[in-house]
């Protein structure tokens, strides 16, 4: 399942590069989509679509560094399963903002991007739920601390 995990936060990573490259070379659908986007917040379009790259362009760093993590068989670490928690939540709050600005700051959203932004949610979610075998056990209903411990013991 890790192996599994880690391509798919190196696949979302990959996609995310691609926006935030749209977005610091300004190509003429990224300009478009946020002169449209920028106008409710009466806001300049180029700031707004700058801090967004910065924004996305992290996300996409963060899920580069959960599939190294996860590579490296580095989640049990302390100090790397705090990064890996927060990155992943992270990237959950920048496509959230994405979902939010499809839906509240363009006239009519743009399908695929939705799709997409909900991909990544997913698998950031994901990340959360299986950083910790105990953690999902409890929430996938195998068993609880103590179920196991009895297991264990046996």
């Amino acid at each position: 399942m890790k192996p599994l995990l880690a391509v798919l936060n190196l696949l979302s990573g990959l996609i995310l590069v691609r926006f935030t490259v749209s977005k610091f070379a300004a190509w003429p659908v990224s300009v478009a989509a946020f002169v449209e986007m920028a106008k409710p917040l009466g806001i300049d379009p180029t700031v707004f679509r700058i801090a967004t790259g910065f924004v996305i362009g992290y996300a996409a760093l963060s899920f580069f560094a959960n599939s190294l993590i996860l590579l490296l068989k580095k989640e049990g670490n302390g100090k790397c399963k705090l990064l890996y928690t927060f990155n992943s939540l992270y990237a959950i709050g920048a496509m959230t903002g994405a979902l939010v600005s499809e839906f509240f700051l363009r006239s009519a959203p743009k399908w695929p991007l939705v799709y997409i932004a909900i991909g990544i949610v997913v698998i950031a979610a994901t990340n959360l739920l299986l950083r910790d075998r105990k953690t999902s056990r409890g929430l996938l209903g195998t068993g609880s601390d103590v179920a196991l411990k009895a297991q264990n013991q046996a």
